[in-house]
Formats: structure tokens, C-alpha cells, sequence
């Protein structure tokens, strides 16, 4: 088995509504999605988690992102982290269709990053 698993989506325009791609690549700490969301858009409903926090990255394109009743205007290179009780919803409120990452892991304290990193230095 491989250390790492690749996917190619040979370009954005071939996301199709949501892709989940946590069981496709294998990953054992978090899931990731891609969904693109269709102009003037609207979330089919609010909805919160017991133990997920959610990192969400629009990737192109504007809307709105609600959490617990306070709404903020979201477009490109905008990036939310929402904590598990966050009551939440995304739309697009535009006339152009949104792209958007949602990364989904369990909320708890991590050690330092580099606490955790075997160092290899390069040969050059």
C-alpha cells in the first residue's frame, strides 16, 4: 500500500455537485469534500455537529455564510472554521455559480505540528 493516494479532477469544471473524497483517498483523520453550488443557490437546511469542526474554503465565487444567525459575506479566498455547535449554512447569493472545499475533522488539541514531524534533511 502506498503512502499517499492522488486524485485528478482535470479541472475544476468537472466537480459535479458534491464530491466526497475521504474514502476515495484513504484518509483516516478527516473528510473533505468539493461542491459547487449553483447561482442564487440557497442551503436546504442549517445544521450543526457533536464532534466536527469544519474548515470551509471558497474557492471561487460569492455568497453568504450564516452561523448561528450571524450572516457574512464569503467570495474568493475566504476560509471559515466553524467549532462543532455552530449552527451553520453556506449560499450563493450571486448570479455566478461557487466552488467550495469543506474539510471536516474531529475538534480536538493537537500537539505542535513539529512535535509531530520527522525531520529529513535534503540532499543538495
Amino acid at each position: 500500500m502506498k503512502n499517499y493516494a492522488i486524485k485528478n479532477l482535470n479541472g475544476w469544471q468537472n466537480v459535479e455537485g458534491k464530491i466526497f473524497l475521504g474514502k476515495e483517498l484513504g484518509m483516516t483523520g478527516a473528510e473533505a469534500s468539493l461542491q459547487r453550488i449553483a447561482a442564487g443557490e440557497d442551503a436546504p437546511f442549517l445544521h450543526s455537529h457533536k464532534t466536527h469542526e469544519e474548515l470551509y474554503v471558497i474557492i471561487s465565487g460569492k455568497g453568504e455564510y450564516e452561523v448561528d444567525g450571524e450572516k457574512t459575506a464569503v467570495s474568493e479566498g475566504t476560509i471559515i472554521r466553524v467549532s462543532p455547535a455552530g449552527v451553520r449554512a453556506l449560499r450563493n447569493t450571486s448570479d455566478k455559480e461557487m466552488l467550495m472545499m469543506c474539510i471536516q475533522y474531529e475538534s480536538k488539541p493537537i500537539t505542535d505540528f513539529m512535535e509531530d514531524a520527522n525531520i529529513i534533511p535534503l540532499n543538495k
